[in-house]
């Protein structure tokens, strides 16, 4: 079966690809700096920190203080935890698992 999803494609795979072999944060840093703009990065940042506050279930005007985001942007970050490909959850439970395991 075809997948239909228009983001799979061979450059969105060439931009994982990259995004996968970076070793360290710097590398990432580095990588990012030039790919992404500051503000891209911010708000990346701020959507996966309003993501991590929902699974902990804290309230939106909770997240807005903590976050700095909108509520309009949480309650998309909110559908895709709840109807999405599972993306923020894996990737915030790997980050748990990972800082208990450092301690």
């Amino acid at each position: 079966m075809t997948d239909k999803n228009p983001r799979r494609n061979a450059l969105t795979d060439s931009l994982f690809d990259a995004i996968l072999s970076l070793r360290d944060r710097e590398e990432c840093y580095r990588f990012f700096d030039d790919l992404c703009t500051v503000k891209e990065i911010s708000d990346m940042s701020q959507r996966l920190e309003a993501a991590k506050l929902l699974l902990e279930g804290k309230t939106y005007e909770q997240i807005v203080k903590s976050a700095e985001i909108s509520t309009a942007t949480i309650s998309r970050i909110n559908r895709c935890i709840q109807y999405g490909a599972g993306g923020y959850q894996t990737i915030i439970e790997r980050m748990q698992k990972s800082k208990q395991e450092e301690t």
